[in-house]
């Protein structure tokens, strides 16, 4: 295995409504700017390059990161990152510990956008309501691009409380407008009337509310976070493979049909364009001990990889890794490990300090 690139071994171990009166809430945006908008956090980021005294060729990941969690006053952060896209027209995460300037080739003229990294089995784990909204608008906008499939009954049921989070109680005429001036789905007007039919029945639901029934229904379906990785098996049939807090999937079209939980996990590695599952004995038994998937190059290799260290790193391990000494005289293979915080530990700090719920607005 002296070939691999890159290996990791795996460890057994209150806001206002939106259009209506606001409330004495603070916000933590700069004027003209919407919580929507501040997803994209295109603004902060653009800001943060125009004051930033530091070279560009010094600036860390990290540096914009903190700025952004900073500016949308965000406790939670852990769970989110900022994506971008790369010369392929691909997104990518922003890594903290890399210098920008190797990672987005433009800066200054690349779109960056806040976006959830890590999505957690149950909502009930986000302890703040304001991180619970956040995660519902990436529903919002996971189905408005296309990634979050399911039948047009959910579509309308999420649909529908989305309109309750953001517009209140169901008012025919307004509905109608509010839905001709913003699609939240492809194929909107086929599913019109069971939105409207399920909105009525979420009278007095408040906007918070709303936002869990967002999440609790996404969670349960297979789409739920997923984020395809094309690539083909030994035998050359086209899959997509992906990651999730339980492990590495693979699906065909659009069905799962096989999930490589942490447990079975003994190692993850590519080389070049190949990535490799390395499984325990007691696992694999019959089969073979090390499963190859091959991807469309090494870098959406690498970028695969990555992002199963990352989730592995992050629901899976109780306490973060200590990173390994770099080698004096050379070194071998990838150096990449998660660098923030794991849930357990991000769930044992906001309960430990005490802080108030974070004050925001819609």
């Amino acid at each position: 295995m002296g070939e691999i690139e890159g290996t990791y071994r795996a460890l057994q171990t209150p806001g206002s409504r939106l259009l209506v009166q606001k409330t004495s809430g603070v916000s933590t945006l700069e004027p003209g700017q919407t919580l929507s908008t501040a997803m994209h956090c295109k603004y902060c980021s653009i800001c943060w390059f125009k004051r930033s005294t530091c070279p560009l060729s010094k600036c860390y990941g990290q540096m914009l990161l903190a700025e952004v969690y900073k500016c949308l006053n965000l406790v939670e952060s852990d769970y989110f990152g900022i994506e971008f896209q790369n010369i392929q027209s691909s997104w990518i995460w922003l890594e903290p510990m890399k210098p920008i300037i190797k990672q987005v080739r433009r800066p200054k003229n690349t779109m960056l956008r806040l976006a959830v990294k890590f999505f957690p089995p149950d909502p009930c784990q986000l302890q703040e309501e304001y991180t619970r909204y956040l995660f519902a608008l990436q529903i919002k906008r996971d189905l408005a691009e296309g990634r979050l499939t399911c039948s047009d009954n959910t579509v309308a049921l999420l649909i529908s409380h989305l309109l309750q989070s953001e517009i209140g109680d169901f008012d025919e005429a307004v509905d109608g407008e509010h839905l001709k001036g913003n699609q939240y789905f492809l194929s909107q007007e086929r599913v019109k009337g069971k939105i409207l039919e399920f909105h009525r029945k979420h009278l007095g639901q408040t906007p918070a509310e709303s936002d869990f029934q967002v999440l609790e229904i996404a969670r349960k379906l297979e789409m739920y976070g997923i984020r395809f990785h094309l690539a083909s098996d030994r035998e050359g049939t086209i899959i997509n493979l992906a990651v999730a807090h339980m492990g590495v999937l693979v699906f065909q079209g659009n069905t799962k049909i096989n999930t490589f939980n942490w447990s079975k996990v003994r190692k993850l590695s590519f080389k070049r364009k190949r990535f490799l599952i390395k499984l325990h004995p007691e696992v694999h038994g019959p089969y073979q001990e090390t499963l190859e998937f091959l991807l469309g190059c090494r870098d959406e290799c690498k970028n695969f990889w990555k992002i199963c260290v990352e989730y592995h790193t992050f629901f899976r391990l109780l306490d973060h890794p200590k990173p390994k000494a770099k080698a004096v005289f050379f070194s071998r293979g990838s150096s990449f490990r998660y660098s923030g915080r794991t849930q357990k530990q991000l769930v044992n700090y906001v309960k430990d300090s005490g802080m108030k719920k974070t004050p925001y607005e819609r």
